[in-house]
């Protein structure tokens, strides 16, 4: 019997996902664990594995569309098996919707007539707005590389298009033409609008234009033979631009374990499954090759922007900023903050880190000690690890720690998951690892979830003290501050010591001050004792 396959949640703020790749096509044999395909989020790119045995009958959706969760994505069944009833019972809401679309379109007075939908000719390519990420519901154009005129080639860029989350480039598939530019520069320009238009030169673009780039005939095809069953694959003739990055690492969830395992680079592992998938038998099979030294790194420094005195610059939002100033936004203004105080001595941290650090390929941070002695003062405090809802408060079973990560245009939270359980060295090679693919935008969506409690550093720019908004829906978010040289007094003397500042804001829905306060004294004990975290 067929089995039919809908677009899945894969996190929970995820409202509908955007089929990437698929990696199976219609007529094509599917085992339980192969990829069907690879799906975007608001969050992440993830690949989807099949759950059943058969063949793949049907695609519901082409590469580079979205779709709302829980619609149709694929059926898997037995070759030959007839799936038009379950497609039809699938498909009916959206022609529903499209009726409805029609009849709100056409002119409402009686004597006028309906015009009939202008048809795209066969050399002319309609390219919409992509949905570049699962939240995106606009983008804006930042430069066209390409003018009305100007020749296209496959692979050339068109634009520069601005998402809620990065700039990225806009490929041309086709060769021709530019015909039309449907967006302006710095104008945002909503999802599935047409973006631009190609085809040969001197042709009549205007009543594509007109009907918004729709076309007369329907995108779906229906093929029957003879009474054999219906098998159905939408056209993807025109799809849009994929988004995976030649860089993308495709491996098995076993060969990720066992790579992780025994600390095997991905990367260097040439994989035999299919496209270059790295399966099981790679990873036991693969042999280190040596290393060539490496050259010298030499960052290149970025002049500073020119200021011209009384000029004002506009710089418009992006959609990463937009979301950060809603959700932050949303968390002042709904969970009612105050802030806890403490300056720690780090002569005994910074001496015990000195130790931890003569060990062979160890580096430990102060943030990674931090971190650490956050997670063992959670689990005295459970009622700081905890999150408001309407009808209870929740007290997480996990302690699981968000730390911040400055990126170019704003901010995201890589979460380490059961902090509590791991040691310094994890916790430094994780907040690594997370923070460098952060800033180049590879994080995957179950990376930035689950979070219970946040910290958030400025100590290397400086700051020696600051306070931050909390990171719904956590209670909590700690500021760490700069550790600072300067007069202390030890035994009534007044002698040289280090001190960090440190600041804890707090939902009082949930967290009272003397329950605030209780945690940062445990904290502060593990801090300025480091030796008793190893306990």
């Amino acid at each position: 019997m067929a089995e039919i396959i809908t677009m899945p949640r894969l996190s929970d703020t995820m409202e509908e996902g955007t089929v990437v790749k698929w990696h199976k096509n219609v007529g094509d044999k599917v085992a339980e664990g192969d990829i069907l395909a690879e799906i975007e989020t608001d969050k992440a790119i993830q690949e989807f594995e099949s759950e059943f045995d058969g063949v793949l009958l049907y695609q519901g959706i082409a590469e580079g569309v979205s779709t709302k969760v829980d619609e149709i994505l694929t059926i898997i069944g037995q070759e030959g098996e007839d799936i038009s009833g379950l497609i039809t019972a699938g498909n009916s809401t959206n022609e529903n919707k499209v009726e409805k679309e029609e009849i709100k379109e056409s002119p409402s007075s009686e004597k006028s007539t309906a015009q009939p939908t202008a048809a795209i000719p066969e050399n002319v390519e309609v390219i919409t707005m992509p949905r570049l990420s699962d939240t995106m519901e606009e983008g804006t154009v930042v430069v066209w590389h390409k003018n009305v005129g100007d020749t296209v080639a496959e692979g050339d860029i068109l634009a520069e298009i601005e998402t809620d989350k990065a700039v990225q480039e806009f490929e041309s598939e086709f060769d021709g033409v530019l015909l039309y530019q449907g967006a302006k520069v710095n104008e945002p320009a909503p999802v599935d609008t047409v973006l631009a238009i190609i085809g040969e030169a001197g042709t009549d673009v205007s009543a594509i234009v007109a009907n918004g780039g729709k076309n007369a005939a329907p995108t779906t095809e229906i093929v029957e033979e003879d009474e054999k069953p219906v098998v159905v694959q939408l056209d993807v003739n025109n799809k849009v631009e994929e988004t995976t990055s030649s860089d993308r690492i495709f491996a098995s969830p076993l060969a990720k374990t066992i790579a992780k395992d025994k600390g095997i680079n991905l990367a260097e592992v040439k994989g035999s499954g299919d496209n270059g998938r790295i399966v099981k038998k790679d990873i036991e099979n693969y042999q280190p090759s040596a290393q060539p030294k490496a050259e010298p790194k030499f960052e290149v420094v970025k002049p500073a922007q020119a200021f011209v005195s009384g000029e004002d610059k506009v710089i418009p939002n992006s959609q990463m900023r937009k979301v950060i100033a809603k959700r932050l936004a949303e968390s002042k203004f709904t969970a009612p903050h105050y802030y806890l105080n403490i300056e720690l001595d780090m002569d005994n941290a910074i001496a015990a880190r000195k130790q931890l650090n003569s060990v062979p390929d160890t580096k430990i941070s102060f943030n990674d000690m931090i971190v650490k002695a956050c997670a063992i003062a959670l689990r005295k405090h459970p009622a700081v690890n905890s999150t408001w809802t309407d009808t209870e408060i929740i007290q997480h079973g996990d302690i699981n720690i968000g730390v911040a990560v400055a990126v170019e245009d704003g901010l995201l939270v890589p979460v380490v998951k059961n902090t509590d359980q791991k040691s310094f060295a994890q916790i430094s090679a994780e907040v690594k690892d997370y923070a460098g693919r952060a800033r180049d935008r590879k994080l995957k969506a179950d990376e930035m979830e689950k979070s219970t409690f946040s910290v958030s550093n400025l100590g290397m720019f400086g700051i020696e003290s600051f306070t931050s908004i909390i990171n719904q829906p956590n209670s909590c978010i700690l500021s760490v501050g700069a550790i600072i040289e300067k007069p202390v007094v030890k035994d009534g003397q007044i002698v040289v010591g280090n001190t960090m500042k440190l600041s804890l804001a707090c939902d009082h829905r949930t967290v009272d001050g003397a329950t605030g306060a209780q945690f940062l004294q445990t904290l502060r004990m593990y801090i300025e004792n480091p030796v008793t975290m190893l306990v």
